[in-house]
């Protein structure tokens, strides 16, 4: 299991929202960059870079800081947020995404993310899969789509889609550990999906009981920025899973 760090963007900035709600907001630094080079000197590989301004804007944002943190880390960065049209998934890998994530766009533009996992291939494209109870949320959490968990992600694994980030809203941004049981059932239902989780870690023990799941990864956030669990901690964690 991967220890996948991430940073969620507004106005350029690192900040964290509290279950995707912009009016409970907190920066946590100016700069991007230096700190994702802080997690690179640990030893962690991969970054989640969410454009949070994008999510609410309905297109790409930030994507200078996405070419800034790629042209200057060998982070591979997953990148979500706003991609809504073709030239919104040129822009970001022409600034350096390895992946992008579709969520929104999955649901509400079901052929075009189609076409995208065909045009890329399955390896270029992440599906973002946020939940409120089991019912896919969207427009940075701000709806809910009605459509079961279950039926979109089968949907798209039908596909070749194997790479998944779960976020269960409830648990976003409040640390108090993170939905196992979710998770256990979407494992159940999808053994050969790449299952990231995120949302709700807050410990060293969260990220111990997800490993014992066998997820492909974990995203952490705002566990690092209280200090809730130090870099070092997080690179025992990885050199582990090499």
């Amino acid at each position: 299991m991967q220890i996948i760090p991430a940073i969620d963007l507004i106005d350029g900035k690192c900040v964290r929202l509290t279950q995707g709600d912009y009016s409970r907001k907190k920066e946590y630094s100016a700069s991007p960059l230096d700190v994702a080079r802080r997690y690179e000197a640990r030893g962690l590989k991969r970054l989640h870079l969410v454009d949070l301004d994008g999510a609410k804007a309905k297109r790409i944002v930030n994507y200078k800081v996405l070419e800034g943190i790629a042209s200057k880390t060998d982070l591979k960065i997953d990148f979500g947020g706003g991609l809504r049209s073709d030239e919104d998934l040129r822009i970001a890998f022409e600034s350096g995404a390895g992946q992008v994530t579709g969520g929104s766009i999955a649901v509400k533009n079901p052929w075009l993310f189609r076409e995208w996992i065909e045009r890329f291939g399955a390896g270029k494209i992440i599906l973002g899969a946020d939940v409120i109870g089991e019912n896919i949320a969207v427009s940075g959490w701000q709806e809910e789509s009605g459509l079961n968990l279950f039926d979109f992600v089968r949907k798209y694994h039908a596909l070749g889609l194997t790479d998944v980030i779960c976020t269960d809203v409830a648990k976003d941004g409040l640390l108090q550990g993170p939905s196992l049981e979710l998770y256990r059932k979407i494992l159940n239902a999808f053994p050969k999906i790449n299952l990231i989780a995120s949302g709700g870690v807050a410990s060293v023990e969260d990220l111990k009981k997800l490993k014992a799941l066998k997820l492909s990864g974990t995203i952490v956030g705002k566990a690092i920025y209280e200090n809730r669990i130090g870099l070092e901690e997080l690179e025992k964690i990885n050199r582990d899973a090499d």
